[in-house]
């Protein structure tokens, strides 16, 4: 039997999702004061990429856990974490600004020109960009459903581009687990949208 919340059970997981989800930040923030990190600026630029990613995992696990479920309500928390997912994105990207550039803008450019793995990584960062802003009732209106999606399957471009960063980045100290073990996620994740995509394709076809 299909799980179907009411609207204050909903709003009860939605607000559970918001405090989980700001959770690594305060976990983040409380060590960085209290003196327990001996390379605290690293510990913050590897954190922040890593929940992009982690953030990034769970908006695109959403729809299949819905189709595999029949919990139709948990489309109601994709744009609280694909928000997440750029939140923390924003977050890993200042700190690349600030604390490697101080926002020396010029050398910020020449740097990620010069890496390719910080090219990837910012390129990810400027696609999420559009996807935040039209993020609102009120863009899905004004784009209308059908160019709001288009512009919306972005995500799919973005996240393998988010998963060789990372690799690239891991690649300098010959670490690969952590990017194998995300990047089989992501496929898997993208890949049961292909299957169903085609087998949409074929329902439409002989019908």
């Amino acid at each position: 039997m299909a799980f179907n919340p009411a609207s204050r059970q909903l709003l009860a997981i939605k607000a559970s999702l918001f405090a989980l989800a700001l959770v690594p930040l305060a976990r983040m923030a409380y060590l960085t004061a209290s003196g327990q990190l001996v390379e605290p600026l690293e510990f913050i630029t590897r954190g922040t990429g890593d929940w992009v990613l982690y953030m990034l995992c769970i908006t695109l696990a959403l729809t299949p856990l819905r189709r595999l479920t029949g919990w139709n309500w948990l489309v109601k928390l994709r744009r609280m974490a694909g928000l997440f997912t750029f939140f923390y994105g924003c977050l890993h990207f200042l700190t690349f600004l600030w604390f490697d550039h101080f926002f020396d803008l010029a050398e910020m450019f020449r740097d990620v020109i010069k890496r390719p793995f910080i090219t990837v990584g910012f390129i990810a960062f400027v696609l999420l960009i559009p996807l935040a802003v039209t993020s609102t009732n009120g863009m899905i209106k004004r784009l209308g459903g059908k160019r709001w999606q288009w512009l919306h399957r972005l995500i799919y471009l973005i996240a393998p581009l988010a998963i060789l960063h990372f690799w690239w980045m891991k690649a300098g100290k010959n670490n690969f687990t952590e990017p194998l073990i995300t990047g089989a996620i992501v496929a898997v994740l993208l890949g049961l949208r292909v299957v169903w995509s085609r087998q949409k394709a074929a329902a439409a076809a002989r019908a």
